[in-house]
């Protein structure tokens, strides 16, 4: 029985657990942060930093130390922690993280299709025909590897990610070529309060929840190298999530530069989607759409299977009359039919419910973090998780 993971295993775990955290909206939002932030990008991706790798790392390193997801919560109460937990992995899951990945991966090759807009087929559009079947294809092929989740380090992390980070590398590199002029001043938005904006946009990569989400699945993983002492296991999920946090920090910084200096050439582009295809059209020509919309397919799909997989696995834990491979089916098939209801429906609903369980999700990671004998309390869990509950209404309104 090994003590622990290092060297080559590690670092794969350490890439898999990368690789299930970026998704789309880890590509879309680094961008456009640095296009509206302009100057101010470092402070604004500093802020983003915290909330989109710092967080998601300590949120590996506090489930690994208590020993799950609803352990974490369990000192405010049992069924605040059962119900929270679940609510976590209903949202980073079928009800909107999942279905984001099909829909994200579809806008991106649409350009294929854009001249069959107009068109229907038996009266129902054919984009919408078109974008069902793209789903129903993303999702039965995310449904077998998902099955296989003990085999993620040896298929995402060995194949997928390197496949990843090599064309997001050309992408950058044709940035180091065609973007050297000087950033443009920040957009309103960014001209006050920089690093507070940053904070507030990193909520949308959803990585904190996440977090709390894959301890499942990468467990799984560090278990199939053959360490299955539980402290030896979450040692080294936590020094995987440090690996994971290094790329991300990497990754995001590239695509932060790319937004920074994107305004030279781009005057008006609504969100980070934007912001990557037209800088990709400018650097490749024609061909940056597809090397763009092969970016998004890879990320999307990684971490498609990993929530998949995390999902079913925890609720066959909590409800074990249904198998995981059900619980994968019914999963799939849920994220499916959310995902035909299109990207801009998808997002449109996110942002209030991050908005609501972003805080508390924060405040419950630092809570249990803390190396204080008053921060173990219940009492001390309950009052911050109040508060931060409280925080989160009043950001919604």
């Amino acid at each position: 029985m090994k003590q622990q993971l290092r060297g080559k295993e590690l670092f794969l775990v350490g890439v898999t657990l990368f690789s299930m955290f970026f998704g789309a909206g880890n590509l879309i939002f680094p961008p456009f942060v640095g296009y509206q932030a302009g100057s101010s990008g470092l402070p604004a991706f500093l802020g983003m930093a915290l909330t989109a790798v710092c967080f998601p790392v300590l949120g590996v390193v506090a489930v690994a130390k208590a020993g799950g997801t609803d352990k974490l919560c369990e000192k405010i109460h049992p069924r605040f922690a059962t119900a929270f937990t679940i609510l976590v992995y209903l949202c980073i899951g079928p009800m909107l993280a999942i279905p984001r990945t099909a829909s994200t991966s579809y806008s991106m090759f649409s350009f294929l299709t854009m001249h069959l807009n107009e068109t229907t087929l038996a009266g129902i559009p054919i984009a919408w025909v078109l974008r069902a079947a793209f789903s129903l294809v993303f999702f039965t092929d995310a449904y077998h590897l998902a099955k296989r989740p003990a085999r993620f380090k040896d298929i995402l992390g060995k194949w997928m990610t390197p496949i990843l980070l090599i064309m997001i590398g050309v992408m950058f590199i044709g940035g180091l070529f065609y973007l050297r002029t000087t950033p443009a001043a920040p957009q309103p938005v960014y001209a006050q309060n920089a690093l507070l904006e940053g904070f507030v946009q990193g909520y949308n990569t959803m990585d904190t929840l996440a977090a709390i989400v894959f301890g499942i699945v990468i467990a799984m993983n560090v278990q199939a190298c053959g360490v299955t002492d539980p402290n030896a296991v979450s040692r080294s999920i936590m020094k995987a999530g440090v690996i994971a946090g290094s790329f991300l920090l990497v990754v995001y910084g590239a695509l932060a530069w790319l937004g920074v200096h994107a305004r030279a050439l781009l005057t008006q582009a609504a969100d980070g989607t934007a912001v990557l295809s037209g800088l990709c059209l400018q650097f490749f020509g024609p061909a940056g759409a597809l090397l763009l919309a092969a970016i998004f397919f890879v990320a999307c799909f990684n971490v498609c299977t990993g929530l998949l997989s995390s999902c079913a696995a925890f609720f066959h834990e909590k409800f074990p009359r249904l198998s995981f491979v059900r619980w994968l089916q019914v999963f799939a098939v849920v994220s499916f039919l959310v995902s035909i209801l299109g990207l801009g429906f998808i997002l449109k609903i996110s942002v209030p419910i991050l908005t609501l369980l972003y805080p508390v999700a924060i405040a419950i990671i630092v809570i249990n973090l803390l190396p204080f004998s008053w921060a173990q309390k219940p009492l001390v869990h309950r009052i911050v998780a109040t508060l931060a509950f409280i925080a989160s209404i009043r950001a919604m309104f």
